[in-house]
């Protein structure tokens, strides 16, 4: 695989969420072609947000060539609904699905029960593995129970919850040998200041060498996910200039 990828957030859902579509979708173009991958989340934190496959449809329609993939929350869908959404990926031709549990939904959605693992069983039992590449999540420092559990799944591989030292890549990349391994990086800007409390990240571990810590988690893994959700500025500044 070998990539850069730049981690998007689709705009909430308002009343002017058709303009905040255009806004979001300026800047995944802007952004695209400082990096190899886009990955497009849903619903983050619970919130309702418009859906990454509408926003992955707009990019495709754009940058036919760019690889996207988007998450998949299980825990508020049924099984009817995981298979619309897997339905739609499909024929926007997207390249792959990071199927993952997500954070409580805001709405008062009940659990549905849905299992990540399970789910990519499901999917791969219906052969979806061959339309797209699927992929699950993995804390920075997993339990063997829990990555045992997710490894005889047999995804493509796998995302990382976020990084912040080079010790938890290497644990990472050597007990999931044999498959891609997506260490997801926080910029450390200090508009990201309460994402990384949020995450009980300490910014300050790397964010004097920021540039470094991703060129080697990237020489360790060959994949780094820039995620900067409240500063969109400081991940294309960073972006511009490691590509160059």
């Amino acid at each position: 695989m070998g990539t850069v990828i730049y981690e998007a957030n689709p705009p909430k859902v308002a009343a002017d969420t058709d303009a905040a579509i255009a806004e979001s979708l300026r800047r995944l173009l802007a952004i695209a072609p400082k990096c190899d991958s886009i990955h497009i989340t849903e619903n983050v934190l619970g919130f309702e947000r418009v859906s990454p496959i509408t926003m992955g449809r707009k990019l495709r329609d754009e940058m036919p060539r760019m690889p996207i993939t988007v998450s998949l929350r299980v825990r508020d869908k049924t099984e009817r609904e995981i298979a619309a959404f897997v339905s739609e990926c499909v024929n926007a031709e997207l390249n792959g699905i990071l199927v993952l549990m997500g954070d409580p939904p805001r709405d008062g959605r009940p659990d549905t029960g849905q299992i990540p693992s399970a789910v990519t069983n499901r999917l791969k039992e219906q052969g979806v593995d061959s339309r797209m590449d699927l992929y699950l999540s993995v804390p920075n420092e997993p339990s063997a129970s829990q990555i045992q559990r997710k490894i005889r799944a047999r995804p493509s591989g796998f995302f990382t919850q976020v990084v912040q030292n080079i010790q938890q890549v290497k644990d990472l990349a050597l007990q999931l040998d044999g498959f891609d391994v997506i260490p997801v990086v926080l910029h450390p800007s200090p508009k990201n200041q309460k994402s990384a409390e949020f995450l009980n990240l300490d910014l300050g571990t790397y964010a004097d060498r920021f540039e470094e810590f991703v060129k080697e988690v990237h020489r360790i893994t060959g994949n780094v996910l820039i995620t900067s959700p409240n500063d969109f500025a400081a991940a294309d500044e960073f972006l511009a200039r490691l590509k160059a």
